[in-house]
């Protein structure tokens, strides 16, 4: 049961992210159905799979800027959750409480300032895709910034309920 809570904004924050996560989440089902058609166009009607394909590639980029952040919420990403079952309860809750401000938030933060400039001509010039002239190639490269962007708030809310749970919870003696 989380802690009682003064300030209950960084938890909205977080309903809103998790809300998100979930209107996204049928976009997985669409790029399957996408990259499935793109055989009977290509071969039936002789047309249209390669806007099937680069529909698909944006709706996958959109999608996994999304999950990304979810799956790491949850724990269920490859590299969100190092074994520590041999490591004390110390150990684990300073690794998360000094995790996202001295890895998270500064990677985020790099991402967002090396590709802000080659994101920002993308979406000024309305990219399309190199091989098929097809619009929306700069949806692709905004997602780069919208992962960034969700990884840093959810980092953010997880490193206040760190320092809230501290503030909160008696110290612990030997």
């Amino acid at each position: 049961m989380p802690p009682p809570t003064d300030d209950p904004s960084p938890m909205r924050l977080e309903r809103w992210l998790n809300r998100l996560s979930t209107m996204v989440m049928p976009l997985a089902l669409l790029v399957v159905v996408l990259l499935f058609l793109q055989w009977p166009l290509r071969d039936g009607w002789g047309t249209g799979s390669s806007q099937a394909n680069d529909l698909a590639q944006i709706l996958f980029a959109l999608y996994v800027a999304v999950a990304l952040r979810h799956a790491d919420r949850r724990g269920a990403h490859l590299v969100s959750r190092p074994d520590l079952t041999h490591t004390g309860h110390g150990v684990v809750r300073a690794l998360r409480l000094l995790g996202a401000p001295l890895a998270v938030l500064p990677w985020a933060l790099f991402v967002c300032i090396n590709a802000l400039p080659t994101v920002w001509r993308s979406v000024q010039g309305l990219e399309s895709f190199p091989e098929t002239a097809n619009p929306g190639y700069f949806l692709i490269k905004a997602a780069l910034l919208l992962l960034a962007l969700l990884i840093s708030l959810q980092a953010l809310t997880d490193l206040w309920r760190a320092v809230h749970t501290l503030r909160t919870t008696p110290a612990e003696h030997p």
